[in-house]
């Protein structure tokens, strides 16, 4: 039968112990949290060496305050030989002498998603504090982990490590440690620096500060003392945040029901891990399958039959108002549609002067449509006014930097806006491979320009079309000025969200009607060749 677990349990945070103050005041910072977040649940300490009390002086201390459940939490990030031999000893021991209670052991750390979100965090600060603006994909990330003679904990460093290079977007990453585990802090520096990357950005992989973390902020301003021409950051340690006081808390309750860890925790379809939130619950399909191959086509077109757009009843109306409602003659082809659709969105005639169209620039979103690259918007707003039925037949991704993790992280760091942040997250996850469209803030615009300008990002368009007065006129006309780039905006203070909304939409039904138009190619190719195959029969 399973065990009933009445609460209030009590909760032991079994800390290593260090010689160092500054780690031992850290703990007790982080069992303060702890406390804060624990309701009933009464909160210890103890260290394993080096330092007072000690675990079985503090299991002692609850079960004299009348505990009768009492949880050890392995106060370490990964499970090695404290937390499998030395802390479960312990455990043992304290068992044995006291019968009548149950002292249960909780897992370690390992690698928790709120861990990973946090390591995110002192990766931003570090960056934010350099004057450079430096690509995640110009810059290698190192991990310096403690280093153990345990094979696994040294792993679980290496895929951390992994999911961070992978989930931020960084060029490279390589691993090193402090100790017992090879290559040490000096030479890992020494061999990522020989990499060749703009920027390394050092990550000490510790929950508290100490000796060894005091080492290696040493031997990075070493490091960059020797290699002036290589910008070397050093992130911050982990230290008494609310993220670990949470991760400790949930092991705690894990160990006292007797839970142990599927081997999916670390799943992106499961749990929101960092670089990969949106993938929390995705179906397992492709997201440009259904337009493969019809830009520089290599491949018979998809098996799918496409029909033209058909516009609602009213909307045709519409658009059969607005083309007899001016002389179209002064609009180029290539754009004449998408204008007709903005003052569809205006209701304005006198708009159509005020648009801007870099040549080619509608072509330009096609391709980037059929090449399947992500169309970026600078609020909800905009990622909202498109078409769902087009997005989703055409399989298009659509991601809005403005509630990223991220983005959070940077407005509070940097002092820019939300918008202007997911801007830059938008360059660091998707590198040229997107559509940028902006509707509502100039700051976005500002960012966009500032990036391509001076960091040679390359977006497949930039369509700029926000409404205002402050700094909206300015904004758009330095993006009419970057030539680098495939751009729609306009001049003066109109526009707005459903603006962007618009010609992003004018850019699908036309990806639509040229699908149609390759699969009615495709039927009379198929025909014909019926035909000719009758026509042979019949000969012979």
């Amino acid at each position: 039968m399973s065990q009933t677990i009445n609460p209030p349990y009590s909760i032991v945070l079994a800390g290593h112990g260090s010689r160092d103050p500054a780690n031992m005041q850290e703990l007790e910072q982080l069992v303060d949290l702890m406390r804060e977040r624990a309701g009933a649940h009464p909160v210890g300490h103890g260290y394993l060496e080096f330092a007072s009390p000690t675990i079985d002086t503090a299991v002692r201390g609850q079960l004299s305050a009348g505990a009768q459940d009492v949880v050890v939490v392995p106060g370490v990030l990964l499970a090695a030989t404290h937390a499998k031999n030395d802390m479960p000893s312990e455990v043992q021991a304290l068992q044995r002498e006291f019968p009548q209670a149950h002292i249960h052991f909780a897992a370690a750390m390992d690698l928790h998603p709120l861990l990973l979100k946090l390591c995110q965090e002192r990766l931003v600060q570090a960056e934010v504090t350099s004057a450079q603006t430096v690509s995640r994909a110009e810059t290698c990330l190192v991990v310096v982990g403690r280093g153990t003679t345990d094979p696994d904990a040294n792993g679980d460093v290496s895929k951390l490590t992994r999911m961070l290079e992978e989930g931020l977007g960084y060029g490279g990453s390589l691993v090193c440690f402090s100790g017992t585990a090879n290559p040490r802090v000096d030479e890992g520096l020494k061999r990522a620096v020989r990499l060749g990357f703009r920027r390394l950005v050092v990550l000490p992989y510790f929950l508290f500060d100490g000796v060894l973390v005091k080492r290696i902020r040493a031997a990075v301003a070493a490091a960059q003392e020797r290699h002036p021409d290589t910008e070397i950051l050093a992130a911050s340690h982990l230290g008494a945040h609310p993220h670990v006081a949470q991760v400790f808390l949930e092991r705690a309750r894990e160990g006292m029901e007797g839970r142990a860890h599927m081997n999916c925790s670390m799943c992106k379809y499961r749990v929101a891990v960092v670089g990969y939130e949106s993938q929390v619950g995705e179906a397992q399909i492709s997201h440009h399958g259904a337009v493969r191959g019809l830009s520089g086509r290599t491949e018979p077109l998809p098996a799918k039959v496409w029909q033209r757009y058909v516009p609602h009843p009213i909307e045709a109306e519409s658009f059969s108002l607005i083309e007899a409602g001016r002389d179209w003659s002064d609009v180029p082809d290539e754009w004449r549609y998408a204008a007709q659709r903005l003052v569809h969105t205006s209701g304005n005639f006198d708009i159509v002067p005020e648009l801007y169209f870099s040549p080619g620039a509608i072509e330009a979103g096609v391709r980037a449509i059929l090449g399947g690259k992500t169309v970026v918007t600078d609020v909800t707003m905009v990622q909202s006014g498109l078409k769902r039925e087009l997005v989703s037949e055409l399989g298009v991704r659509v991601w809005c930097g403005v509630h990223d993790p991220e983005s959070f992280l940077l407005q509070k760091e940097e002092g820019i806006t939300r918008s202007a942040a997911g801007v830059r997250r938008a360059w660091q996850k998707f590198g040229n491979d997107c559509i940028l469209a902006i509707g509502d803030a100039p700051t976005a615009i500002a960012e966009a320009v500032r990036l391509i300008r001076e960091q040679r990002w390359r977006p497949a368009l930039v369509i700029g079309l926000p409404v205002g007065f402050v700094g909206t006129q300015e904004s758009k006309a330095a993006l009419r000025a970057c030539l680098q780039v495939p751009r729609i905006s306009n001049s003066g203070t109109r526009g707005g969200s459903p603006w962007a909304s618009s010609v992003v939409n004018a850019v699908l039904i036309e990806v639509k009607n040229r699908l149609a138009a390759a699969s009615e190619e495709q039927q009379l190719e198929t025909q014909q060749l019926e035909i000719q195959k009758l026509a042979t029969q019949a000969e012979s």
